[in-house]
């Protein structure tokens, strides 16, 4: 679906969430496959018995990803992704724990090219006991109406 939304019509303090995608063994998998990450903390379930948490944990550059993909919706023409900054994976992600993501924006300001404006949200990841596990900013290069 496409809906053009403007730098005017972005209002902080409003939210969106996602529902929640269970993460998999075969998304650890295909995952390492295509970074190269093969870690044992990701990979060996006998070395990870070893570790602190007992088990093997989900790459963060995953966790990030998905998250991106499940706020993905209407496609607006208007603005594209300027990056993502304070990216930060606070706890970690196990095999079969449920995601789900809320995005809020956080502010607006201008920015150099006068027809546009920067909108920044705030994306916060949560596990299925609603505790957080990832956030960060994504940054959206938003054109103006005028």
């Amino acid at each position: 679906m496409i809906q053009s939304r403007f730098f005017e019509d972005y209002v902080p303090g409003e939210t969106r969430e996602t529902l929640g995608r269970t993460i998999t063994e075969t998304d650890i998998v295909l995952h390492a496959g295509q970074t190269g990450d093969f870690y044992p903390h990701h990979m060996d379930a006998e070395w990870c018995k070893t570790q602190p948490f007992q088990q093997r944990i989900a790459h963060g550059t995953l966790i990030f990803s998905v998250a991106v993909g499940m706020t993905a919706g209407s496609i607006n023409p208007e603005a594209f992704s300027y990056g993502y900054d304070r990216l930060r994976f606070i706890k970690p992600v196990f095999i079969s724990d449920t995601i789900r993501v809320r995005v809020t924006i956080k502010e607006k300001r201008e920015h150099k090219k006068p027809n546009h404006g920067v909108v920044s949200e705030l994306v916060e990841v949560f596990n299925q006991k609603s505790e957080t596990v990832l956030a960060c900013e994504h940054l959206l290069l938003v054109r103006k109406k005028s």
